[in-house]
């Protein structure tokens, strides 16, 4: 399929870096731009395996009805000039996914995992527990580990766990899994796609080419996923805090079927976010036979991901927590609910035009915000509307230092930003990694 073609990849970063050199191997012409300068081994590297590399704010020019496939970084609108032309001129636009999904064997276990919240969490669950038993799992997707890097790997009845984002299924045609979790859906991305509608529908494609044999693991407390998923052909397994669920959690345990998989008191990660996680993780793998034995080893020291709600250090009992991943209310009002302490909330980041009263029910516990960025006035005019001291800075940075002043013993100091990072970081892991340097220097001093 992609052999011998004229491939004109939109947006290098990394997905655009690995396709190419996927793709580079099977005698194809291609062609990878970007807007911004790159770096400098990977550039070299594209060059000499044959790949024309330009930087240029103007792709559209050189696009034209030669190419055969446009391959586009998810986070590029399809209101982009050059996607626009593509469709213009009939020419399949598709993601680095879509692509890399190609070249799997088909006695590969595909389980993909969406939402708009939990998703990692899930995946690494999913990933972990099927480890304890399984030599041949792979783990990739919306995590950052592109599947073109790895796709050479993945052998005959390998299992393979995909982080799949809403970005990414927008540009899907043929891939299909074995087993789709969708956690949960809340309307985020606004800024992405024309409508709440759109964005909806857009997460249903994670069960497309679905049949009967195929598994779709649903939240049965999130109402949205629940309409979505009306009417898939797919066989469907519930889970929740209801006893009539495949998989279910009470005030005491998690079960499946019935039978009781683990007690609360023995997992590390708590939270009704995390039990759903759990739970729709659990379904996954019993798919595949996972005993109880290996979800429990799992469960009993899995401390969670990094950046999502990831604790840091504790200082002159002064709990610090990095939950970068939170790029919209609904996260941050999960991370909010974890605690009962006094709380110092950072917030701040690209403005995506969301109301910060969303998070209205959460904020009892907070007692001051740092507010940063692009976001930084309307969070300003959300705190004092709120009564809670707001203390505005121009970065990370600056906050951290008004953290400091504030900050006594029996607080939690927590990034949990409620907005996306593009503002001033490539991306919420460098913001989340900054996090904890500065957590680290004020502690420190």
């Amino acid at each position: 399929m992609f052999e011998n073609k004229k491939i004109f990849v939109l947006g290098m970063a990394r997905s655009g870096y690995e396709a190419c050199k996927l793709l580079s191997e099977y005698n194809n012409t291609i062609l990878v731009t970007d807007m911004n300068e790159q770096d400098e081994e990977h550039v070299l590297e594209l060059t000499k395996l044959g790949v024309r590399v330009e930087i240029t704010s103007n792709p559209v020019e050189l696009l034209d009805s030669s190419y055969d496939y446009v391959i586009k970084n998810p986070g590029i609108k399809y209101d982009n000039p050059l996607v626009v032309k593509a469709k213009e001129l009939g020419i399949k636009v598709i993601n680095e996914v879509e692509m890399a999904y190609s070249f799997l064997n088909k006695g590969v276990n595909v389980i993909g995992v969406t939402g708009s919240n939990g998703k990692t969490t899930t995946v690494n669950l999913i990933y972990n527990f099927l480890k304890e038993e399984k030599d041949n799992v792979f783990l990739g997707g919306n995590i950052g580990i592109p599947l073109s890097n790895f796709v050479r790997n993945i052998k005959d009845g390998s299992y393979l766990v995909l982080e799949i984002s809403d970005h990414q299924l927008l540009d899907m045609y043929d891939f299909k899994t074995n087993v789709s979790v969708l956690t949960n859906i809340t309307p985020t991305h606004l800024d992405f796609h024309p409508s709440y509608e759109v964005y909806k529908n857009t997460k249903k494609k994670i069960f497309n080419n679905h049949t009967k044999e195929d598994i779709a693991v649903i939240n049965k407390e999130d109402k949205e996923s629940n309409i979505v998923t009306e009417n898939i052909v797919s066989t469907k397994y519930y889970y929740g805090n209801d006893n009539t669920c495949k998989c279910y959690y009470d005030d005491e345990n998690i079960y499946y079927d019935n039978e009781k998989v683990i007690s609360l008191k023995d997992i590390v990660l708590q939270g009704k976010h995390n039990y759903q996680n759990i739970c729709a993780a659990i379904i996954a793998v019993k798919t595949y036979n996972v005993s109880n034995e290996s979800i429990n080893k799992v469960l009993k020291r899995f401390n969670g991901v990094e950046h999502r709600l990831e604790f840091v250090l504790e200082k002159n009992n002064i709990k610090f927590y990095n939950d970068s991943k939170a790029t919209n209310c609904v996260s941050t009002n999960i991370a909010l609910n974890s605690f009962n302490e006094p709380t110092i909330l950072l917030l701040g980041g690209t403005d995506r035009g969301h109301s910060f009263h969303d998070l209205d029910n959460s904020i009892k516990n907070v007692k001051a915000i740092m507010c940063y960025g692009e976001t930084k006035d309307r969070i300003e005019e959300y705190a004092k509307e709120m009564n809670i001291k707001c203390f505005k800075s121009n970065n990370l940075k600056e906050a951290m230092q008004n953290v400091k002043k504030v900050m006594e013993s029996g607080d939690v100091v927590l990034l949990s930003p409620a907005c996306a990072s593009w503002d001033q970081y490539k991306c919420f892991e460098d913001r989340g990694n900054e996090f904890k340097e500065l957590v680290k220097e004020i502690t420190n001093e």
